[in-house]
């Protein structure tokens, strides 16, 4: 009998091997714009086939573009807390007030180019803001490139142009500042905007070169304003590639070990790298509509119109027990030790 039990024990042992290395793990990721897209094709797609070739194929996305698995683009985040989905990429923006802290890399004027503020944001986090994001387990942090005016009827070229003008907005600190500007701003994420832009609920938008092909908007604009690369950007806004916190501790650990090195300050770098190359094709694409450039004392007198947005933020949330100010400083000091 005992003879029997060793066989039987060893027979168990070495059955059980073959199925630990065929295991296999979907991940659904979901997101909101179309497989065209930067997000899509040259972000999410390739860091999928990365972590299925470093994981011997065990890790494999199911990827859900353009909210194919259901919601809005504000419920990403709640998705991937609640295990709708395992993976989401989101702007953290999109539910206003729920991240204030993160705020500070939406406030205006404050980052130059994606590749370094994205690796700032990260470290940012990691340093101030862990807490906001407990209930998920954050895979990186990025931006995307420098905020532009794209306009249907006529461009901005001072601070007088956007009076009265109904421009789209995607954060709460770009909205606020939009208004300080002069104009009247219509919140709404990306996806939004096409039907916006032809029904003229908005007369223009402020959104990177990136996702002007995924919406197609040099078909529905006549020009396009940009601001001094030279200056800070007037705007970017934070996003997250975040994972149910769930899910990821449910891995085996070699997968989770997959995910890790797939996670972090390089990768988030590489992401803002990825949406900053993004904007070369998006412009060309315009380039039969009119370009203008908006650089000197009219960027001066539009830094100085959105001041008390930063100054509120940092009111807002030294109110809510952060010191502001010191977040508002580390912010800066990370995108400039990251941008030179």
């Amino acid at each position: 009998m005992k003879q029997i039990a060793a066989i039987l024990g060893l027979a168990a042992l070495f059955g059980a091997a073959p199925l630990t290395q065929a295991q296999e793990i979907t991940l659904k990721v979901h997101h909101f714009l179309p497989p065209p897209s930067t997000a899509h094709a040259k972000f999410i797609v390739p860091w999928c086939d990365k972590i299925n070739k470093e994981s011997g194929g065990k890790l494999k996305c199911q990827i859900y573009p353009a909210m194919s698995m259901g919601g809005t683009p504000p419920q990403l985040y709640d998705q991937a807390k609640d295990g709708v989905a395992d993976i989401v990429w989101t702007v953290l923006g999109y539910t206003a007030g729920r991240f204030p802290l993160v705020e500070a890399f939406d406030l205006p004027f404050m980052m130059r180019k994606p590749e370094g503020t994205s690796r700032a944001l990260w470290e940012w986090v990691q340093s101030n803001d862990q807490a906001e994001f407990k209930d998920v387990h954050p895979i990186l942090f990025h931006t995307h490139g420098p905020g532009v005016f794209h306009m249907v009827n006529k461009p901005i070229k001072s601070l007088a142009d956007f009076k009265g003008m109904k421009l789209r907005a995607p954060t709460r600190p770009t909205n606020k500042m939009l208004a300080l500007f002069g104009a009247t701003p219509v919140g709404m994420p990306v996806p939004q905007l096409p039907e916006s832009l032809s029904k003229g609920v908005v007369e223009g938008a402020v959104i990177p070169w990136e996702v002007v092909p995924a919406v197609k908007v040099q078909e529905l604009v006549k020009f396009h304003s940009e601001t001094d690369p030279s200056q800070q950007a007037v705007y970017t806004s934070a996003f997250i590639f975040a994972m149910n916190k769930g899910k990821y501790e449910g891995l085996p650990p070699e997968l989770k070990k997959v995910i890790d090195a797939n996670s972090g300050a390089e990768a988030s770098a590489w992401a803002g790298k990825v949406f900053g190359e993004g904007d070369v094709p998006g412009r060309k694409l315009s380039e039969k509509n009119t370009f203008n450039l908006i650089s000197g004392a009219e960027l001066e007198s539009m830094k100085k119109a959105a001041q008390p947005v930063i100054d509120d933020w940092v009111k807002d949330v030294t109110a809510k027990g952060a010191n502001g100010k010191a977040l508002l400083e580390s912010a800066r000091g990370l995108i400039d030790k990251y941008n030179k």
